[in-house]
């Protein structure tokens, strides 16, 4: 198959399967199910996807590839740590706010097995994480930033971005904030960022 007519097919499959799992949840959605509201063969799904939960893996994948992107685009370059933030917020925002991400976490927390969650987490905040890691790692060796973990810090930017923004979309407390609403929360997050642990903080330290 041409790349140009699997990658067609790949979007109708992923399609499918988030209204499959929508209308049924995990523990009801199966590949055939997914197949058939695709009109593809179980074997193509089981061919490129392994299984349900490579699958719903592809799709968590999928998501989060232009942060993963933009975060690694950084990390080779040894661009500006900063100004790579200010560009990955209003994106990573973007991406735990969106429907689908909504869609994948509601399913998760219904899940028993614990299956759709551990995928979620595999290749959501357990890839992204330690990219972001990797980036402030740089920027306190080039005194962009004043931490002593760069891995705490993470954390601390992570919160001072998302916060329980995802949780309130996932429980249905909040609509789809607008892109405006994101990228101002993302500049907010960043300026709050860099008042902890901005260069200005060594002097303070010191």
């Amino acid at each position: 198959m041409r790349d140009e007519n699997r990658s067609i097919r790949q979007d109708q499959i992923e399609q499918a399967a988030y209204a499959v799992l929508e209308a049924k949840g995990y523990a009801g959605t199966s590949m055939l199910a997914i197949a058939r509201a695709a009109r593809a063969s179980n074997e193509t799904l089981y061919n490129w996807y392994g299984d349900k939960t490579g699958l719903f893996a592809a799709l968590v994948r999928r998501n989060a590839a232009e942060v993963r992107a933009l975060l690694s685009e950084q990390i080779a370059g040894q661009g500006d740590q900063v100004d790579t933030l200010a560009r990955v917020g209003p994106v990573l925002l973007r991406l735990v706010t969106s429907d689908r991400a909504v869609a994948l976490n509601r399913a998760a927390a219904a899940d028993p097995t614990g299956e759709l969650g551990r995928a979620i987490a595999a290749e959501g905040r357990d890839t992204v994480a330690p990219l972001i890691v990797s980036v402030l790692a740089q920027g306190q060796a080039q005194a962009r930033f004043a931490f002593d973990d760069p891995a705490a810090a993470s954390d601390v930017y992570l919160g001072l971005l998302i916060g329980d923004l995802q949780i309130r979309r996932v429980v249905a407390r909040l609509p789809q904030p607008s892109a405006a609403v994101l990228d101002a929360r993302a500049a907010s997050a960043l300026r709050l960022f860099l008042q902890l642990f901005g260069p200005q903080t060594l002097h303070r330290q010191d």
